[in-house]
């Protein structure tokens, strides 16, 4: 579905001046979530960019009615911590941490997460502990990048040595 629902919805999207980042269904028995990501990379996404982009996609999904059964569209940016859709994306993050979980474990394994080390034909490179290990792009069932939020400045660097958090209570001398 979510191949289809780029190539209907793509066109559309950089018509306004933005590229369609990807495509997230979330079936629910109440009400699914329909998301889509979009950027603009020179400057980022505006609350204004995904009203239009909401606007359009709308109205092109009621004409096409693609999806079936009651659902809530979210048009949203890929925020920091981007979701990785195609191999583009992961090789455009080459050096980045990222989350990745697989579809089929991998010795035993469905979650990774450490620094993209390559794109090798359709197998993306994971640096997980130390250990290089290579992702086929099918296998993905989601990925995101991980920042580094003390490096951006949105997070207390933590002290050497330490964990963080509240210091250890001391007893009074008596």
């Amino acid at each position: 579905m979510s191949a289809d629902l780029n190539e209907l919805l793509a066109p559309t999207i950089a018509d306004l001046g933005l590229e369609l980042i990807g495509i997230e269904f979330s079936p629910n028995a109440g009400g699914s979530l329909l998301r889509v990501y979009i950027d603009e990379p020179e400057r980022g996404v505006t609350i204004d960019d995904c009203e239009r982009v909401s606007r359009e996609v709308s109205a092109l999904l009621d004409v096409n009615d693609p999806v079936a059964g009651r659902y809530t569209l979210e048009v949203s940016s890929p925020g920091l911590e981007r979701p990785l859709f195609t191999l583009e994306h992961f090789a455009r993050f080459v050096g980045e941490s990222a989350k990745v979980t697989v579809n089929l474990p991998l010795d035993g394994r469905r979650r990774f997460q450490g620094r993209i080390v390559a794109v090798e034909g359709d197998r993306i490179v994971v640096d997980q502990d130390g250990t290089p290990v290579a992702i086929a792009h099918a296998n993905v069932a989601k990925a995101h990048l991980v920042p580094d939020y003390v490096a951006l400045g949105l997070a207390p660097a933590r002290p050497e040595g330490g964990k963080g958090g509240k210091p250890a209570a001391r007893k009074k001398k008596s």
